[in-house]
């Protein structure tokens, strides 16, 4: 099956990540706990606004953006491996600023990511896949709405609350289990 994987907030921690970056730069002490709405990162870190905080996740001649500074959840790249080996296609789809594509790539070679196709678009539903992963309380609606014959999978965050038609993922062991009780059916359509 093809299995389309968003990064951020579901194969890596942005939170924890961005918030280490801003405590050696700033010395404040956040916890990704404390991130419990999706578009409220600028008041945690102190900046005037979402497009303050963009600025300067972008990063500078001294360090490279924010996109850089990620690690992976546990489990997450070692899971996708062992997708890929059972023969699914790994289908990394993820939204990102222009400016954060090259930081991006190198992040996905750095942590050896197991992608075939790797897809950076605000439109994910634009890419057919057989089973969705994602944590964005806007990317989860138009995929269940332009992908009804596909598993919508929500990985379950604060930011996110659950829909209807969509499968609630808590972790990678979890994920992995719901794929590996489907196969593929006609036309690569995900069967129970």
């Amino acid at each position: 099956m093809r299995l389309g994987i968003d990064l951020d907030g579901v194969v890596c921690d942005f939170n924890a990540g961005w918030m280490e970056l801003h405590q050696a730069e700033f010395g404040t002490e956040l916890r990704p706990e404390m991130v419990v709405g999706w578009n409220s990162l600028h008041e945690l870190g102190g900046f005037a606004d979402m497009e303050a905080f963009w600025n300067w996740a972008r990063g500078n001649d001294d360090r490279p953006s924010i996109f850089r500074h990620l690690q992976p959840f546990d489990d997450a790249v070692e899971t996708l491996h062992a997708l890929r080996d059972a023969g699914h296609r790994i289908v990394i789809l993820t939204a990102k600023p222009r400016w954060a594509i090259s930081d991006t790539l190198r992040w996905i070679a750095d942590h050896d990511l197991p992608a075939e196709e790797i897809h950076i678009r605000y439109r994910k539903h634009a890419v057919g896949c057989d089973v969705y992963l994602d944590d964005s309380p806007i990317v989860l609606p138009e995929l269940l709405r332009h992908r009804p014959r596909a598993t919508v999978c929500r990985m379950v965050r604060p930011w996110n609350q659950p829909l209807p038609g969509a499968t609630d993922i808590g972790d990678w062991r979890e994920f992995r289990t719901l794929v590996e009780s489907r196969r593929a059916g006609p036309i690569g359509r995900p069967v129970s």
